[in-house]
């Protein structure tokens, strides 16, 4: 999974990571409620760890504006607080889940693993934009009347760039999506694939391409 945790204790913070980073989770940590906010709606996360008293935008701001920004990614709140009234306010503002500190390891690992399940078992029969409505049951491309199959991989890259139209996804990120982490997957195979779908995406006639942001990844963009 790929794990976001904003908090402002860094000692807390670094050793969360760490926890996270020896499961093999791909894992950015942020020290303040803004930075948070701007990394979890660029980022690709699979969950967010949140803490709820954080300088420049507090966590129950940060998720609030996540959702009216239409960001769905699972959010584990963290909190000192153990009164009712907070956590109801957490859950309000778009939290999927609560937890009070101090926490035991093993349930905040539970708990993130479960968010994860959560996330990646939503599934849509398919997923449109612009002009082109990917098939989540065939595996089918399709832009008016035509149509392409495509392969496991391509589908997993079209299904992402498509399902975060407007961000750009990096290839590090594309590589632990589609391949896993433990792999010898390198960006020539990602360029490859892109490649694949390009010519595919011409072949159906559609407006969308898949555009190189140099150095950040890649994104959808309809021609002129």
């Amino acid at each position: 999974m790929k794990i976001l945790i904003v908090e402002d204790e860094v000692k807390l913070a670094d050793a969360l990571g760490e926890l996270f980073r020896r499961r093999k989770n791909v894992v950015d940590v942020m020290y303040d409620g803004e930075e948070g906010y701007f990394a979890a709606k660029k980022g690709d996360y699979d969950v967010v760890v949140l803490d709820v008293m954080l300088p420049k935008m507090d966590g129950f701001e940060v998720v609030k504006r996540l959702r009216d920004s239409k960001i769905n990614v699972p959010v584990l709140m963290l909190t000192a607080k153990d009164d009712v009234s907070s956590r109801v306010h957490g859950l309000d503002c778009g939290a999927d889940d609560y937890l009070t500190k101090p926490f035991a390891t093993e349930e905040l690992l539970a708990r993130v693993r479960a968010l994860g399940r959560r996330n990646t078992e939503m599934v849509y029969d398919t997923l449109t934009y612009s002009d082109v409505t990917l098939n989540t049951s065939n595996y089918s491309l399709n832009c008016n009347s035509k149509s392409v199959s495509l392969g496991n991989k391509e589908y997993k890259i079209m299904r992402l760039l498509l399902s975060h139209p407007d961000q750009v996804i990096s290839k590090d990120t594309i590589i632990s999506k589609v391949w896993g982490n433990d792999c010898d997957v390198n960006d020539n195979n990602v360029e490859a694939y892109m490649s694949f779908l390009r010519r595919k995406l011409s072949f159906i006639g559609s407006k969308l391409n898949i555009s190189t942001k140099r150095m950040l990844g890649y994104y959808l963009e309809e021609e002129a």
